[in-house]
């Protein structure tokens, strides 16, 4: 990709991604077998990444095909992987649910209404950017299981910029607007030295009662600088902080990567 052209509140852009990652993805998987661990999902074949990456697809799918204006319950994660098309057929299920999701995205009104989970210009793009991270990041499981030479390369800046903004921003931004966040506290600073714009600087703090996120350049706990591709996998524990500059107190860091988990509501 050419990172001077991306524009990660279009449309399109995530859509293009979304193709891309995808294909990545699968390619990865049939040279990594579909026994390989996935090193960053404990308990995880390659077999089980396709069901539940595939599982998502499908999922995400229908609500923008179906404009499905509320939660619709998805099956547990035991149930996803316990089931499913049996291993001979399973890379051409991926590739056929992958595709159906970018052709549905492609096809889809601009001014469509449907249930969404975080923030966004729109259901269509929410629906969008969230597919393009979560392909984005799993393309990254199967490289790590075909033990590429360096997984997750060709991640634009602007691209992974903006996976650390939908974490920061709408995960983290959502438990700030619920008051949900239990987890420890500290403040927590991350900062992209290829970010532009509002997309280089993130803070987030935990105090007693309070609970908050913003992009701001200040300082931190513990402020973390790297390239926003190096952020952004360490954000979503895809990699550690080796070649990244941590300074402060990396207790905070490690305490806060222990605790946050992405939930879907």
């Amino acid at each position: 990709m050419d990172a001077a052209a991306d524009t990660p509140s279009d449309v399109a852009f995530h859509i293009d991604v979304l193709r891309r990652e995808g294909g990545l993805l699968a390619d990865a998987a049939e040279r990594a077998g579909l026994d390989a661990r996935v090193p960053a999902c404990p308990g995880w074949r390659v077999r089980d990444l396709l069901k539940h990456l595939g599982y998502v697809h499908r999922w995400a799918a229908g609500y923008v095909a179906e404009q499905r204006a509320s939660w619709v319950d998805r099956a547990s994660e035991r149930e996803i992987l316990s089931q499913g098309p049996d291993d001979d057929a399973l890379a051409g299920w991926f590739r056929d649910g992958h595709a159906a999701l970018v052709r549905t995205l492609q096809a889809a009104d601009p001014d469509l209404t449907c249930w969404t989970f975080l923030e966004a210009p729109s259901p269509l793009a929410f629906w969008a950017r969230r597919q393009a991270h979560e392909t984005a990041i799993h393309r990254v499981d199967a490289e790590q299981a075909a033990e590429s030479v360096a997984p997750g390369q060709g991640f634009s800046p602007a691209f992974a910029a903006d996976g650390i903004d939908e974490l920061i921003m709408g995960f983290l931004g959502r438990d700030a607007n619920r008051g949900s966040w239990d987890g420890p506290l500290g403040s927590l600073g991350f900062h992209a030295t290829d970010g532009a714009g509002s997309l280089a600087h993130w803070r987030v703090a935990a105090a007693p009662g309070t609970f908050a996120v913003s992009r701001d350049p200040g300082p931190a706990d513990c402020d973390v600088t790297g390239s926003a591709a190096g952020l952004y996998l360490l954000l979503w524990n895809r990699r550690d902080t080796s070649g990244l500059d941590v300074r402060g107190e990396p207790g905070k860091l490690a305490a806060f990567r222990e605790h946050f988990h992405v939930t879907w509501r």
